[in-house]
């Protein structure tokens, strides 16, 4: 089996290094950008199979940087991990089409989880937003 190809945007440098070595369990992290920008242009040249994304970046959110990569190629996996527990937040996200949805205070426990999900081209939401994990 192929091993899944991860490209990681986020802008805090502790949280960024925390979430690439809770990833590196089980993927291969082919890279660590910090803002929306540089995920876009980023994913373009690497291709990776997910991209795990902060929702709030510098240049550009992750949200429209999702939205611009899933243009091109609408069978990208994508995994926001957020801060964000507000409903109309994970709905915007959702909205997208078929995504992952992690609190970073779940991380430990979902991260993992979500990028397989979002593989697999299944919707995956924190347990303690919706009680199972799953849609």
């Amino acid at each position: 089996m192929n091993v899944v190809r991860v490209l990681l945007a986020e802008d805090g440098n502790a949280m960024a290094w925390q979430l690439r070595d809770l990833l590196c369990q089980k993927f291969e992290v082919i890279g660590l950008v910090q803002d929306g920008m540089s995920l876009v242009q980023a994913a373009r040249r690497m291709r990776p199979d997910v991209v795990v994304t902060d929702i709030a970046m510098p240049q550009m959110n992750g949200l429209d940087a999702a939205r611009s990569l899933r243009q091109q190629r609408p069978g990208l996996g994508v995994v926001f991990i957020t801060v964000h527990a507000e409903p109309q937040m994970v709905s915007r996200a959702m909205a997208l089409g078929t995504c992952s949805y992690v609190l970073k205070s779940d991380a430990g426990d979902d991260l993992l989880q979500a990028v397989s999900a979002a593989m697999g081209g299944v919707s995956f939401v924190s347990r303690s937003l919706c009680g199972s994990g799953r849609n």
